[in-house]
């Protein structure tokens, strides 16, 4: 696991959190972008960006309005990702998620891993 920080949290400036995990056979890499009230997550295999979805949390609805902005519309999984960690951190969260769509059992790992990564490391999100 490999982890890589700039700035210090509650200044307003910008930070990266790295961290890698073997998830289903395959090393999955994940990179923050935490900002002041909001961080960018990217999760792949390969350096892509397939998709992009964003989502925050608003007075009118108890789960976070979501939209995907970049990628195949029928692809739900950046969109259910985004709105899960908007809602567990209060934050916008921006996402691009480059993992096969097939793969429900990874799909789990990865959302527990980034769990797992928020409890450890909150100030990096």
């Amino acid at each position: 696991m490999k982890t890589m920080a700039a700035g210090k949290p509650g200044t307003g400036s910008l930070s990266v959190h790295n961290f890698s995990e073997k998830l289903s056979e395959q090393t999955v890499h994940f990179h923050v972008l935490r900002m002041r009230d909001s961080f960018f997550l990217w999760v792949g295999i390969a350096p892509t960006i397939s998709n992009l979805a964003v989502a925050m949390c608003t007075k009118f609805d108890p789960m976070p309005v979501s939209t995907l902005v970049l990628g195949d519309a029928s692809d739900t999984t950046p969109n259910s990702v985004a709105q899960r960690l908007a809602k567990k951190t209060g934050k916008q969260v921006f996402i691009s998620y480059n993992l096969p769509n097939t793969n429900t059992s990874l799909s789990l790992q990865v959302e527990n891993r980034i769990k797992q990564e928020m409890d450890a490391h909150p100030d990096k999100f």
